[in-house]
C-alpha cells in the first residue's frame, strides 16, 4: 500500500519557503505521494443566501498544476497527485497540455485525479456549463487519452472537435493515469468504465464496503477486471488518536485500498511546522504497527 499525504491547502499560506519546506519533508519522510485539492475562485455565501459551501472566498487554494510544477523542481521521486481536479470546469484540451507538461518536467510522476465538483459559482465565472459536466467529463476523459497517446488526433464527439493535431511534447506515461472522485451511483459507474483508481471520501467501514463492491460490480460489467483500479483511502488526523490511525490503515488494508493518504486539514494545527510535524509522527506511528 502506498501511503501519501495531503497538500494543507487552505491552512499552509502563500510564504513560497514555507510550501517548499512542507513538499520536501513528505518526499524526505518517505511519503510516496503528495495530493491537493483544487477550486479556481470562491464565493461569498453572504450574497447567496442558503447558499452554505465548505469552502469561500476567505480559503486561499493554490493551482494544482503550476503548484506542481513548483514541487517538480524541488523533489525527486515523489508522486503529485490532484484528488480532485475540476474537469468540466476547464477546456479539455488546455488541461492535456497543461498535464502532458507536467508529466514530463516532473519526471512522469502526475496522477491525475478528475471530478465535476459542487460549485456552480466557478462553473458561471469560467464560463462553462454546470448541469452536463458528468456526461461532458466522459468525453473529456476520452479525448484527453487520445492526446496523450498519439502525435496526431482526429476527434469529433459531442462537445469537442480536434482534426489532425497533437500534443508537443507528449507525457512520459503514456496515458497519464486518471483517477475519479464522487461517490453517487452515476459517478460510480463512470468510474468502473473509465477510471484507473477511486478516492472514496469514506470512513473504511462497511458503507465503505459496500460502495467498493458495487463499483467492482459495475466494473466487471463493462468488461474490466476490478483488481485493475486501484483504491485510495484517507485517514483523518485530527479526528483520531493515534491508535485509531493504526486501525484506520489496517480498516483500509482489509477494504483492499492500494493508496491511504494522510490529512492534516481542519485539525486545529496553527503553523506549517505544526502540519509537518502531525505528518512525521504518523509516519512513526504507522511504521510501528
Amino acid at each position: 500500500m502506498r501511503l501519501g499525504v495531503v497538500f494543507p491547502q487552505t491552512e499552509i499560506g502563500c510564504d513560497p519557503a514555507v510550501i517548499r519546506e512542507f513538499a520536501q519533508a513528505a518526499e524526505e519522510l518517505g511519503y510516496d505521494h503528495i495530493l491537493t485539492y483544487d477550486h479556481v475562485i470562491g464565493a461569498d455565501p453572504a450574497s447567496r443566501p442558503g447558499w452554505r459551501p465548505p469552502y469561500t472566498y476567505k480559503d486561499s487554494f493554490h493551482e494544482p498544476f503550476v503548484l506542481f510544477g513548483y514541487f517538480a523542481g524541488l523533489t525527486k521521486a515523489i508522486e503529485l497527485v490532484t484528488g480532485i481536479l475540476i474537469l468540466p470546469q476547464r477546456q479539455t484540451v488546455l488541461v492535456a497540455k497543461q498535464a502532458a507538461a507536467l508529466d514530463v518536467l516532473s519526471g512522469g510522476r502526475l496522477r491525475l485525479g478528475i471530478g465535476i465538483g459542487w460549485n456552480h459559482v466557478e462553473y458561471e465565472a469560467l464560463g462553462e456549463n454546470f448541469s452536463d459536466r458528468g456526461r461532458r467529463s466522459e468525453e473529456q476523459v476520452e479525448l484527453m487519452r487520445k492526446l496523450w497517446t498519439h502525435e496526431l488526433v482526429t476527434y469529433e464527439g459531442r462537445w469537442h472537435k480536434v482534426i489532425d493535431a497533437g500534443l508537443n511534447p507528449l507525457p512520459i506515461q503514456r496515458p497519464i493515469p486518471v483517477w475519479f472522485g464522487g461517490s453517487d451511483d452515476r459517478a460510480l459507474r463512470r468510474m468502473a468504465r473509465l477510471g484507473d483508481g477511486w478516492f472514496p471520501l469514506m470512513s473504511p467501514d462497511e458503507s465503505c464496503r459496500a460502495a467498493i463492491e458495487k463499483l467492482h460490480t459495475y466494473a466487471r460489467e463493462a468488461g474490466r477486471d476490478p483488481k485493475e483500479i486501484g483504491i485510495e483511502g484517507r485517514i483523518m488526523v485530527g479526528q483520531r488518536s493515534p491508535e485509531e490511525w493504526a486501525k484506520d490503515m489496517e480498516a483500509w488494508k482489509s477494504l483492499g485500498a492500494t493508496h491511504v493518504t494522510v490529512n492534516t486539514m481542519k485539525s486545529g494545527l496553527r503553523s506549517p511546522t505544526n502540519h509537518i510535524d502531525a505528518i512525521k509522527r504518523v509516519k512513526t506511528v504507522i511504521a510501528e504497527n
